[in-house]
């Protein structure tokens, strides 16, 4: 094994120890606290729904501790037995592949390949984890479809896009910097495409129909200075039992998005404090300061990819040609970045939780009061099954999101 290789499988096994043991940790703490409900959740949750989160929590974290390690015994042996050259030079072999379009289909095909892999697991944890414990909604043939249709997503949207990185790189000076101009451009315009032409592919939205909570919800709108196109309500009961909000789209083609769960389970000052939350993370700028800092990440990225591209050692010690180049080096970093980005997630998670708390506070202002934001909290972890009790250096390694009592405690200061 050469030095590249040797720092991989290094960085590779820190990471795969490192979250098996916050995984193992946090069960432990779980069922520590599992014998009764906690004293400051006894006004949330009941006895059986407490047990039945525990016993969610304890067994999703199973399954992921298992897909985990699977995925890093995959990642080891594709890239430590020389299989991922030997994949990348075959396909080119069989594609006869030429130019910035076939080198992009490479490139695409390979990845595919490797996604493969994982399938057997997110049917298991659609099928059986979420099955078990009521959440899927979705059938055999609806999982399949979306595999397929996703699969014509990525070749629509991905190839083309792929290939205009490539042509910039064979032919600007600082390629690295147009190209990442490039994909921000096209990250934007998704934002505006990808609720009108690629959501609709997979879920109906429809408008939510005039009424009470319309009016209620329009009218938190107007107060708050957000101005939406539309609301709309998705059949996200098709496929899972969980529920959410969102918008989608910028400026004045923003739209706000129920799930048709998430109305069933609130009431409507519930879903107002819901909507006002979301609506603080605009009103206070989280939204495009969140972009510009994963558009900075980006450009960072192709930075490296493009030193990376120039630099025989790392495509050797990989197992490729040095003229390779860049035809290689994007896969690689695609497929072995997580082994680094895995150990600053806490700090994008920091600054997550600060957003929420500070969006928290905005529903609260906006709506007069914080109970209704309080109870609806408390209905969607409840109703999600979430982990009430995590282990606090688990929940600050992993979670976007403050915890439930966190949140409560922040609102009622």
């Amino acid at each position: 094994m050469n030095e590249v290789l040797f720092i991989f499988a290094g960085l590779l096994l820190a990471k795969t120890a490192a979250d098996y043991y916050l995984d193992w940790q946090n069960r432990r703490y779980v069922r520590s606290l599992s014998a009764a409900v906690p004293e400051a959740l006894r006004t949330i949750v009941d006895e059986a729904t407490y047990q039945k989160s525990v016993s969610y929590t304890l067994a999703g974290s199973r399954f992921g501790s298992a897909n985990a390690l699977y995925d890093a015994a995959v990642l080891a042996a594709v890239v430590l037995t020389g299989f991922l050259p030997w994949l990348f030079h075959a396909l080119v072999q069989c594609t006869g592949a030429a130019g910035v379009w076939g080198y992009a289909l490479v490139i695409l095909a390979l990845l595919v390949i490797m996604g493969l892999f994982d399938l057997p697991w997110d049917w298991a944890h659609k099928f059986k984890l979420e099955a078990r414990y009521g959440f899927n909604k979705s059938t055999q043939a609806l999982w399949l479809t979306d595999k397929l249709k996703g699969l014509a997503v990525t070749l629509a949207l991905g190839w083309p896009v792929l290939a205009l990185i490539l042509w910039i790189a064979q032919t600007l000076p600082q390629w690295w910097l147009w190209a990442w101009l490039a994909l921000t451009c096209f990250q934007l315009l998704m934002m505006v495409l990808y609720p009108r032409l690629i959501l609709p592919l997979f879920n109906k939205l429809s408008p939510l129909p005039e009424g009470e909570l319309k009016t209620a919800l329009m009218d938190l709108a107007d107060r708050t200075g957000f101005k939406a196109s539309t609301i709309q309500v998705i059949d996200g009961s098709k496929r899972s039992g969980h529920s959410n909000a969102f918008f989608t789209g910028f400026g004045k083609m923003r739209r706000i998005v129920l799930y048709d769960t998430l109305i069933e389970q609130m009431t409507i000052p519930q879903l107002e404090a819901v909507l006002a939350h979301e609506i603080g993370h605009y009103r206070k700028g989280h939204v495009p300061r969140m972009l510009i800092v994963s558009s900075l990440i980006s450009l960072v990225a192709f930075a490296l990819i493009a030193y990376l591209a120039k630099s025989p050692w790392f495509l050797e010690g990989f197992g490729f040609k040095a003229e390779d180049g860049l035809y290689a080096a994007l896969p690689i970093f695609v497929l072995c970045a997580g082994v680094v980005t895995f150990w600053l997630s806490p700090l994008m998670n920091m600054w997550s939780r600060k957003n929420e708390y500070e969006a928290d506070a905005f529903a609260k202002d906006a709506l007069g009061s914080p109970e209704a934001l309080i109870e609806g909290l408390q209905k969607l972890h409840t109703a999600n099954l979430s982990n009430l009790t995590p282990l606090p250096l688990y929940s600050f390694f992993h979670y976007s999101h403050p915890t439930l009592i966190e949140r409560t405690e922040a609102l009622r200061k």
